[in-house]
């Protein structure tokens, strides 16, 4: 009896064991499953990450290969900048409304900073047990489970990887760990690569952007158009948000800039004696002529009109010259919260700048040549009107008055006369043409009213932005004293330099005469007109130059809906007051 109680629980118990060493066997066959499925899931990760060159999409596609290897519900990587703090953070899992309202992103503090001072692996089980924990803000999701690896580019660590919340509510353990860290291996290498290819994409640009600038410079185009292609073209090629560049004089001062971008306005037509309290003045002083500042709309070195960066922060700033001649500075920046400018995107700055420089220096030995035939071409000119039309003027005037004795009627003989009076009259004229052909050949004897003139409105149209048109009419050279002369090209630079300030003109005309014994500048544009109340200092010196000769000055508005100024001064010639019109 008692054997056939005992008889059917003996078979059970290795049929108990059975089962239990099939699960076994079950769980060890999951396992190996499940490693060769995350292998393969890194292995395609790595190559993902390798196939690409642009290093924003390089970057964007390590964080979401990691999310996705190590089972976290949230991930980031942060780039960090040459100032030890991140200059980048991109972020997965999080929502962009929530991401707004969580606001400005981590810059290197608590446990990020962590791994910025200590580029190790880490893991922890509990984000707020760790002493550099710093908390979360506001509408920020909470994270409990950390892993964090660095990214090495060579010896330098370029990032790191942020992975938060593993599913299921466990913790991240060692096999997570070593599958980040070599996904952070390749993803070095595959930053490395896309980086040297975007330095190499950057020089290729800045090479382009110097060959169109001295191409179109040696062409013969208007230098102030091809500055600011210059400039569009450096701030595309940098992503700066404004472009500036200081044309600077041979004693450091500003006399005039150029600016695109967003609050162009105000950094337009600056003209200051000195540079100083400029970001101009701190490239000038730098050897290399290349200064990068952190924050221009809070840098200590700029005290003069500081307002005109105001919301701007990261800037560089680079001289243009050569050992011979200094040409100007460019400043690039970009609006506060942007990130600074990278090593890499201003390498080639520098060399831009003085490929730049010798292509202005080349453009003004080209100018100069250009005057140089052109005076010679005055000389043949003044030498034929010399020798052939003042010749030939004067044989026909020396006829007709000695035909005039001939002539019984007395109107023709009064005809006569007058013809003989013109042709004096043109020779008069001829000869003043000639004096100021010639001007050049007189070493030492500073030059007419012709000429001055011509280099005043050039002069001008560097401040204007535009050339002003200029006519000139009567004996000049020869019947303006040479004080009236000068204050006569006071006049001119006072006008054009308050239509650069105040006019916002589009156009401007500069006319001066020498007719009937009164020498008369007109200055006229077309501009927004004389605000009411506005400060008339400039005016009030241009009357009083006026009064001081014996002249007048008038200024009235010309333009049909009430725009543009017209300006015109008059002085005697002869020293006293104006000719009778009677």
């Amino acid at each position: 009896m008692g054997g056939d109680e005992q008889g059917p629980v003996r078979p059970g118990l290795p049929r108990l064991r059975l089962d239990e060493l099939l699960e076994e066997l079950q769980v060890r066959i999951d396992e190996v499953r499940g490693t060769r499925d995350r292998l393969n899931g890194l292995l395609e990760a790595v190559m993902s990450v390798g196939r690409e060159l642009d290093l924003p999409q390089v970057l964007r596609r390590i964080v979401e290969a990691a999310v996705v290897l190590v089972d976290a519900e949230y991930g980031a990587l942060g780039v960090i900048g040459d100032d030890r703090r991140l200059a980048q953070f991109l972020h997965v899992g999080i929502t962009d409304d929530r991401r707004a309202q969580i606001g400005d992103l981590p810059s290197g503090h608590g446990i990020l900073g962590q791994l910025i001072r200590h580029p190790e692996p880490l893991r922890l089980s509990e984000l707020s047990d760790h002493p550099a924990s710093y908390g979360f803000p506001a509408h920020h999701p909470p994270m409990h489970s950390f892993l964090g690896v660095p990214i090495r580019v060579r010896e330098d660590v370029f990032g790191n990887l942020y992975m938060t919340e593993k599913r299921g509510g466990i913790d991240f353990d060692e096999e997570d760990e070593a599958v980040l860290s070599t996904l952070a291996v390749a993803a070095g290498i595959a930053v490395e690569n896309a980086r040297l290819f975007e330095e190499v994409r950057l020089r290729e640009r800045w090479l382009a952007a110097s060959s169109d600038f001295t191409s179109a410079l040696l062409s013969g185009s208007a230098e102030t158009e091809v500055l600011e292609g210059m400039l569009e073209r450096a701030r595309d090629i940098t992503g700066a948000d404004i472009g500036v560049f200081y044309l600077v004089g041979p004693s450091g001062e500003l006399r005039g800039s150029l600016a695109l971008g967003e609050g162009a306005e105000a950094h337009r037509g600056i003209v200051l004696p000195s540079s100083e309290g400029t970001l101009a003045a701190a490239a000038l002083g730098e050897q290399d002529g290349l200064i990068t500042v952190a924050d221009a709309g809070a840098d200590d070195r700029i005290t003069v009109q500081p307002e005109r960066w105001k919301g701007f922060g990261p800037a560089v700033a680079v001289t243009f010259g050569t050992k011979e001649k200094l040409s100007g500075v460019l400043i690039l920046a970009r609006r506060r919260g942007r990130p600074a400018f990278a090593r890499a995107e201003i390498a080639a700055l520098p060399g831009f700048a003085g490929q730049a420089a010798v292509a202005l220096e080349l453009a003004d030995r080209r100018r100069d040549a250009e005057q140089v035939s052109m005076l010679e071409d005055h000389d043949r000119i003044a030498r034929d009107l010399h020798d052939l039309a003042i010749q030939r003027l004067f044989a026909t005037g020396m006829t007709l008055q000695s035909a005039r004795r001939f002539v019984e009627h007395p109107e023709a003989s009064e005809r006569l006369a007058r013809a003989i009076d013109d042709l004096d009259a043109t020779i008069k004229i001829i000869r003043s043409t000639i004096f100021g052909l010639r001007e050049h050949e007189t070493f030492g004897v500073p030059p007419k009213l012709r000429l001055r003139a011509v280099q005043a409105v050039e002069e001008a149209a560097r401040v204007l932005g535009f050339a002003p048109a200029l006519r000139m009419e009567g004996l000049i050279d020869t019947d303006v004293p040479a004080e009236t002369a000068d204050e006569a090209l006071a006049v001119i630079g006072e006008a054009l330099t308050n239509v650069a300030r105040h006019a916002k003109a589009c156009r401007a005309e500069v006319s001066i005469s020498a007719v009937e014994g009164v020498l008369t500048v007109l200055v006229t544009d077309d501009g927004v007109g004389m605000a009411e109340g506005g400060r008339r200092s400039g005016l009030r010196n241009l009357a009083e130059r006026a009064e001081r000769l014996g002249g007048e000055l008038s200024v009235s508005v010309h333009g049909p809906t009430g725009q543009g100024v017209k300006l015109e001064w008059r002085v005697p010639l002869d020293g006293g007051g104006f000719p009778s019109s009677g």
